[in-house]
């Protein structure tokens, strides 16, 4: 008998995730027509939240017959590359037209036998625990490391009578749709933060075009700021190891307030300075990040920075305030991108300074609430998922 690494209760025993399963079974023979629809799930198709396939796709058989993997209804699939492994990309393949399906080379596929049930060993590959070991067995070079298959095969996985694993697996599917429950009202709740955030901004800020407070004046971004476009630098001098300057792209890079680097570049031809406001100039335009520190900007944004006539964080508020707009007004002939002109002929209202900084200090007063709600949502997030990784760990003791 296989020993483990843990007392199992009685009629459980120890088993290789090889014993149990067909680890990558070779395709079949088929005989199909070539235009018949087939399931496809590449790997953006399986959420990693969830653990399910949530945006298969429907593909001519001709078109992945060849140069993808394999699957049949039932199997299991767990994406041996990282990052998506350690995200936990992996699902039981359901609802597949005719039962069969291709998707990415990415994925291991897992065949139980009659001794388990696929959700047993999904669940099973899906715990936190079990994905670090996987990681500990990583093959291959830095961004294209891979779960080698002998992992699989060799991992061991408690196996209780079939009838234990139905009564578990269905215990663990009635407390974990309470979590996602929960989850699902907290997105909500986020989502009201957000828009809270944004219909604030509009009440505060005038909308273009609109009379303005005595005082106040209407005027062109030109006026009263240096606009800086993007160019991209070249490809040679990018690195991820913080040589030279962070180097932006777009809106991707952006956090929520500041952009986080994650590309360095040695030869900049744009330099946005400290403090600057970056605008996305490129689909989606109008998302703004604040510059920490001197980077390269991409030709997918533009640097903004103010002069003595207004504040910086004033001029951030309210191109927040009507980021939907330019994303959606028409700046520019191809409604997805804005040019430098366009760009500095964009009216701004400019009061005082001192009415400025009372706006500024009134918003950012609303903001800091506005952000310890949000952090205190991303607490709970962590909660979730210790939990869920709790319910797993009981559940493959035979605790549940």
């Amino acid at each position: 008998m296989t020993g483990g690494p843990y007392k199992l209760p009685e009629g459980w025993r120890w088993v290789r995730l090889g014993e149990v399963c067909e680890i990558n079974p070779r395709r079949p023979r088929m005989s199909r027509d070539l235009e018949a629809l087939t399931s496809f799930v590449p790997m953006s198709a399986v959420d990693d939240i969830t653990g399910t396939i949530s945006s298969a796709e429907a593909r001519a058989f001709k078109d992945v017959r060849k140069g993808y993997t394999y699957f049949e209804e039932g199997d299991v699939l767990f994406a041996k590359i990282t990052p998506c492994m350690e995200n936990g990309k992996s699902a039981v393949a359901t609802g597949l037209i005719d039962g069969i399906g291709f998707g990415s080379t990415e994925f291991h596929v897992l065949r139980p036998t009659d001794a388990v049930i696929s959700e047993w060993v999904w669940l099973f590959v899906r715990r936190e625990d079990f994905r670090k070991a996987a990681k500990a067995a990583f093959r291959g070079g830095v961004g294209q490391q891979r779960v080698p298959a002998e992992f699989l095969r060799e991992a061991l996985i408690p196996l209780p009578p079939l009838s234990e694993q139905r009564r578990i697996v269905a215990r663990i599917e009635k407390l974990m749709s309470r979590i996602r429950e929960v989850r699902r009202l907290r997105e909500e709740a986020r989502k009201d933060a957000e828009r809270l955030w944004q219909s604030i901004l509009t009440q505060t800020l005038p909308r273009p075009g609109s009379d303005l407070p005595s005082g106040w004046r209407w005027v062109k971004l030109g006026e009263v700021c240096q606009v800086v476009m993007g160019q991209s630098p070249p490809s040679s001098s990018y690195n991820k190891d913080g040589i030279g300057l962070p180097f932006f792209q777009g809106k991707a890079d952006f956090g929520e307030i500041h952009p986080t680097p994650r590309v360095w570049c040695t030869e900049p031809k744009k330099i946005a300075e400290a403090g600057d406001i970056l605008i996305s100039v490129r689909a989606p335009v109008g998302p703004t990040n604040v510059a920490e520190s001197r980077c390269c900007i991409g030709r997918g944004l533009a640097a903004i920075r103010v002069d003595s006539e207004i504040e910086s964080t004033f001029l951030l508020f309210y191109l927040r305030s009507i980021e939907n707009m330019l994303a959606t007004s028409g700046y520019g002939s191809t409604f997805n991108a804005i040019t430098k002109r366009e760009l500095i002929s964009l009216k701004i209202p400019l009061p005082p300074l001192h009415e400025q900084r009372r706006i500024v200090a009134h918003l950012e007063a609303v903001q800091e609430k506005i952000h310890a709600l949000k952090a205190a949502q991303a607490e709970t997030e962590e909660e979730f998922k210790r939990l869920e990784q709790s319910i797993l760990d009981k559940a493959f003791r035979g605790e549940l």
